[in-house]
């Protein structure tokens, strides 16, 4: 199926609040043919998801702003501006920002298909946020509940 190509400004992507983070979304499915998806994060101080797996897609992370420690597997790293990681498919992993500053990253993952958990559990928020509301007990368990229908492996 034929899409058309895609450009966002800087303010430009549907933004939401996804259990404290905020994810704006710069490339779906929908724009890329379901090849891969692109969001960009922001990480506040204690944000971030438990470790989990997806069984679906690889995930990458590009830190663009702050500190973000990724654990992969055992391994365990403080990603600063400019590193990078894949995440394959399977692979035990989370991020947390455990500084006290708000951390930026893009998010890739391919194929596409991730994003739609997002937006089914987010929380729309105005473009240009960059704090979210602390996640409620209902947006937790909706994440937990919903999470392995797109294929997602969650270790609390």
């Amino acid at each position: 199926m034929p899409h058309t190509s895609t450009l966002r400004s800087a303010s430009e992507g549907q933004t939401l609040a996804v259990v404290g983070d905020i994810y704006r979304f710069l490339a779906t499915g929908d724009d890329t043919n379901g090849t891969y998806a692109q969001i960009e994060a922001l990480v506040p101080p204690g944000g971030g998801p438990p470790p989990h797996i997806h069984t679906r897609e690889e995930e990458s992370f590009y830190v663009m702003e702050g500190e973000i420690t990724i654990t992969l597997g055992s391994e365990r790293i403080v990603a600063t501006a400019g590193m990078f990681a894949n995440v394959a498919v399977g692979t035990l992993h989370s991020f947390r920002n455990e500084g006290n500053r708000p951390a930026k990253m893009l998010i890739t993952v391919a194929p596409a298909g991730l994003e739609k958990m997002f937006l089914e559990v987010g929380v729309p928020v105005p473009a240009g946020s960059t704090a979210a509301p602390h996640p409620t007990k209902e947006e937790i368990g909706k994440l937990l509940s919903i999470a392995a229908k797109y294929g997602v492996e969650i270790k609390v």
